[in-house]
C-alpha cells in the first residue's frame, strides 16, 4: 500500500480523488503544509493553486513522483518539473488510476510525459 498525497483545494474534488486512491488500495494523505514528515510515495497536485508548485518542487527533490491536474494546459514551469502525468480537468477517473499506478510502479519514463 502506497501513501498518496492529495493537494486539491476544492473539497468535493479532493474527496473524489481520495475515493480513487482508496479504491486502488492505497492510503490518501491530504495536506498543503509540510510534507517532509509525511513519507508519501506519490502526489497528485493542483499546480495552479496555493503552494502547489512549491510543494511539487520539494517532492521532486525527494524523488517522489508528482502528477499534476488542472483545468489549464501545462506551462513551461510545470513541465520543467517533469511530472509523471499532467491531467487536464475534467478527465476520466480511469486516467488518474492509470497515471498513478504507472508512477508508483516506475513504468513512466523520466523523459516521457502523459498529458491527458
Amino acid at each position: 500500500m502506497a501513501r498518496v498525497l492529495i493537494c486539491e483545494p476544492h473539497d468535493d474534488i479532493s474527496a473524489l480523488l481520495e475515493l480513487v486512491v482508496r479504491r486502488l488500495g492505497h492510503q490518501p494523505v491530504r495536506s498543503w503544509g509540510e510534507v517532509d514528515h509525511l513519507g508519501v510515495d506519490a502526489a497528485v497536485i493542483e499546480p495552479g493553486e496555493g503552494e502547489g508548485m512549491t510543494l511539487a518542487r520539494r517532492l521532486k527533490a525527494q524523488n517522489v513522483p508528482v502528477l499534476f491536474m488542472s483545468i489549464y494546459p501545462p506551462d513551461c514551469e510545470m513541465l520543467e518539473l517533469a511530472p509523471s502525468a499532467y491531467l487536464v480537468k475534467p478527465f476520466p477517473l480511469y486516467a488518474l488510476e492509470r497515471a498513478l499506478e504507472a508512477a508508483l510502479s516506475d513504468r513512466v519514463d523520466a523523459g516521457k510525459l502523459a498529458v491527458l
